[in-house]
């Protein structure tokens, strides 16, 4: 798997950078305009919801919060990934999302291990968790393969996280 970096503020991957969204592409995304800088299908409709969040919560682009999912060697955004932040006792809840066009490639559990020891190195963090509906194997495959821990579930969802502990392990 690949290593993360974190040099300026933007935490990247040898095949990923994930960085803030610019208000024009909050606007276009929600316009339904689509910038060249784009995958075919992006954006996908959960980047829309975020957007729509994003909008109405401006203090999201902060440093840990909402990011795009840019390839590196194409330059194209292929999905969206954030923190939602403020964090609660030291646990910050993420949420995340690759086009289509993209799946399959590992780009999502590299961009979920990427900005979660990116969020474990925020003040007063030291857990970070997402959870899954059991019916989507394979979102819980991402979760499992960046490196987080099923801790606990319900007969629908399953609750995963990792902590700075588990990072240090490493």
């Amino acid at each position: 798997m690949s290593s993360f970096s974190s040099a300026g503020t933007d935490p990247t991957t040898d095949r990923l950078v994930l960085r803030t969204w610019s208000a024009d592409e909050l606007a276009a995304v929600l316009d339904g305009t689509h910038r060249a800088h784009w995958a075919e299908d992006f954006p996908a409709d959960g980047d829309r919801v975020i957007a729509d969040f994003i909008t109405g919560h401006p203090d999201a682009l902060h440093m840990y919060g909402h990011r795009l999912v840019v390839e590196r060697d194409t330059g194209l955004v292929v999905g969206s990934i954030g923190l939602f932040w403020p964090p609660t006792d030291g646990a910050v809840e993420m949420g995340y999302g690759i086009v289509p066009s993209r799946r399959g490639r590992g780009y999502a559990s590299e961009a979920t291990r990427a900005l979660a020891e990116f969020a474990l190195t925020a003040p007063g963090v030291h857990t970070v968790h997402a959870q899954v509906e059991l019916a989507n194997p394979a979102s819980v495959r991402v979760l499992e393969k960046a490196g987080l821990r099923r801790w606990s579930s319900d007969a629908d969802t399953a609750r995963y996280r990792i902590t700075a502990a588990d990072v240090t392990l490493r």
